[in-house]
This record gives C-alpha cells, structure tokens and sequence, in this order.
C-alpha cells in the first residue's frame, strides 16, 4: 500500500500536481469514520480504547515527501532510465536539492544520480523508497 500511495504521488508530481492530500490520514481501529460502513485503510490508526496510534509504512512514505519538500518548493525535471525507478525532484526556496526515489522491483538496483557535472553512485534495495537532500 505504502509503495502504492509513493508512486501516485510521485507520477502526480512529475505531471504538474501542485499539492497531494490523503482525504483520511487518521481512522480508529475500525476504519472509522466512514459513511460507507465497510473497514478503510489510512496512513495513521488510532485505537479508541487504548489511545496508541499506529503508523503504517504509508505514513513513513508520505514523510519522505512532506518532511524534505517544504512549502514553495519548485518541481525540476528529474528522469529515470530504469522502468522500476521512479524519481521526482525539487528545490526549496533554501536552494536544497531533494530527490525521492522509489524502487519498484524485486532486485536491489544500482544507479547512477546525476546534476550538472556530478554524478553519485548510489543502489536502491527492492521495494523502497529514499530521499536524497543536497544542500
């Protein structure tokens, strides 16, 4: 799920989004409220009885975005060459470099992160997401 919501929010990104939202970041242990009635997954559950609020890995993946992009953030062209690498990048109005990279497939992934006449090796374990800030 967690990979899920990062890959829609990256693909908004990269095609002109200019915000995303979870409409339900916080349900009880129940999936409540809802005016459906059926059990809802959010990023956050909060348990009635005892007060524990859980965070899901979701909740972690909507951070690699919202603790790293700051408000007035413009997006840049950022680009992959691997179909399983999903990339988007920004700059805040600091001057920092953020670039969220997501790795869809099953293998560990080496790659290669490019800007100007830089290049840093970096590899991407199967399944994950990371955040790269330059400063």
């Amino acid at each position: 799920m967690a990979e899920r919501y990062g890959k829609s929010m990256i693909n908004d990104f990269n095609n002109g989004r200019l915000a995303w939202t979870d409409w339900n970041i916080l349900l009880d242990e129940t999936g409540d409220p809802n005016y459906v009635g059926n059990l809802c997954f959010s990023p956050v559950h909060g348990n009635t009885q005892t007060g524990e609020l859980t965070l899901t890995n979701t909740y972690y993946y909507i951070g690699h975005f919202s603790k790293f992009i700051r408000p007035e953030a413009k997006r840049i062209t950022a680009f992959s060459s691997f179909n399983t690498l999903l990339s988007t990048a920004f700059v805040n109005t600091d001057g920092s470099l953020v670039v969220v990279i997501i790795n869809q497939g099953e293998t560990e992934l080496d790659f290669s992160l490019s800007i100007a006449s830089n290049t840093a090796h970096l590899s991407a374990l199967a399944h994950s997401i990371q955040t790269i800030v330059l400063k």
